[in-house]
């Protein structure tokens, strides 16, 4: 029973801490795509600024100063992406995949020709890393029956990031749902003609909603580097933008159900980390790469399964050209 309720315990635990940066990059796309911007980008700008907070942590500097830079080189990126897009009413698809060939790219060389490590960054001092908000009441919780291990470590080992994560996800609802600013960029995606004859400047509101995207993104970048791990290397992200992309189509653009599909994510994650190399009934020992392979495995089906039927935003993808 202490085994199980271990098990339990550290498998939530982890499964929190893993889903952080895939419930920051879905809040993105949420944004992003209700303003009717396809949002393609989420993996190389997160990307991008999981390098940033490393190098800034690497010299030294302040963890809170690490994010902001993170959150910077994000925000910069989707800039672009809405200036080729919005702007110019570039491809926004091709627009997102340049930015992660970009990143992948970039990011592999700086860290190459700056730190000599192969791609990686020095690690960062634990001084300037994002560490457990409450470790000295989870210590104490800990040898409590049944609902100590599972506060302990299930809650209260977490550090500011991951607070602040579960925080944005109801925030956001309030925000889109509850808030003229949210009511706006809601009609933005599906009616951008009614909102510009209105008088309401359509390019303004796709640009903010694309930046908040880019903000979002560094925040995932930065607990890369300052929380979950610490150093970057190259392809760090393993493909979390796009599974976040999924989690936002099956939790149909909604900031809610985007989170709770995020949370089913980080939980085969976590799974798949305890069960490598347990023998299992029947089974047997299931080999390592099949198990590491159950979250993208997740990712096609999701799309496959739901992107045809999910209801997009209705002017989702669609340059909008001002009638004169």
């Amino acid at each position: 029973m202490d085994d199980a309720l271990l098990m339990t315990a550290s498998v939530l635990g982890a499964t929190l801490r893993i889903a952080v940066p895939l419930v920051l990059c879905a809040l993105a796309g949420v944004f992003s795509e209700r303003s009717g911007v396809i949002d393609i980008g989420l993996e190389g700008k997160m990307l991008a600024a999981a390098f940033a907070a490393a190098c800034l942590g690497a010299v030294g500097a302040s963890a809170t100063l690490s994010l902001a830079g993170a959150m910077a080189v994000a925000a910069a990126m989707s800039g672009v992406h809405a200036w080729a897009c919005i702007t110019h009413r570039g491809d926004q698809i091709v627009s997102g995949v340049a930015l992660n060939v970009i990143a992948y790219g970039l990011t592999a060389v700086l860290g190459l020709v700056w730190f000599h490590q192969g791609g990686r960054t020095p690690d960062v001092a634990a001084a300037t890393r994002f560490t457990a908000l409450f470790p000295q009441l989870a210590a104490n919780l800990e040898s409590w029956p049944v609902a100590g291990p599972l506060l302990a470590e299930g809650l209260l080992r977490h550090n500011a990031l991951v607070w602040l994560t579960f925080a944005l996800v109801p925030a956001s609802w309030w925000l889109l749902y509850r808030t003229r600013f949210g009511l706006r960029l809601r009609a933005v995606g599906e009616n951008p003609a009614m909102v510009d004859a209105a008088g309401i400047s359509v390019t303004r509101l796709r640009y903010a909603a694309v930046l908040l995207a880019g903000m979002l993104c560094g925040i995932a970048g930065a607990y890369l580097t300052l929380a979950q791990n610490a150093s970057f290397s190259p392809g760090m992200t393993a493909g979390r933008g796009f599974m976040a992309l999924a989690a936002m189509v099956f939790g149909q653009w909604h900031p809610v159900r985007a989170g709770v599909a995020c949370l089913l994510f980080g939980f085969l994650d976590a799974l798949a980390i305890r069960l490598q190399g347990v023998a299992l009934p029947v089974i047997g020992t299931v080999p390592v790469e099949l198990i590491q392979a159950l979250p993208y495995v997740l990712t096609v089906v999701l799309l496959a399964g739901f992107f045809g039927r999910a209801q997009a935003p209705r002017a989702l993808g669609r340059a909008y050209v001002k009638e004169r």
